[in-house]
């Protein structure tokens, strides 16, 4: 039996805002403390014009919130919005889940341990 949705599913669009891999490695980072352009290219080896395009789209879609942290060159940090915040249930579900079932290494406990509400937002 074939559905008919007059809206596009919500898997559809969640993961048309955040499931590409290096946007949930960005989210991931950010979770972890990451916080600066040269961080994320660091942490992740990704390529500063995917890194550049990844933040530009999180940032249009009010995940995530940029902050200068330096005037001469201007120069940002990156935080997750509450938007950006609510989805760790999501993550740390689909990283319990890659736990079971792929041959992946086991986050630390402290991810496991975070809850939305209890992380620093750009949200005022």
């Amino acid at each position: 039996m074939r559905l008919t949705m007059h809206k596009p599913c919500p898997l559809f669009q969640a993961l048309n805002l955040v499931g590409d891999k290096w946007s949930l490695l960005l989210l991931r980072d950010l979770l972890g403390g990451a916080r600066r352009y040269s961080e994320f290219c660091q942490q992740e080896n990704i390529p500063s014009n995917i890194l550049a395009a990844r933040l530009k789209r999180l940032l249009n879609e009010g995940i995530i919130d940029k902050q200068p942290y330096q005037q001469q060159p201007v120069r940002y940090q990156y935080r997750l919005t509450r938007k950006g915040a609510d989805l760790l249930p999501a993550m740390q579900s689909l990283a319990t889940w890659a736990m079971q079932y792929t041959d992946s290494s086991t986050p630390p406990d402290s991810f496991f341990q975070l809850q939305p509400m209890s992380l620093e937002t750009g949200d005022g």
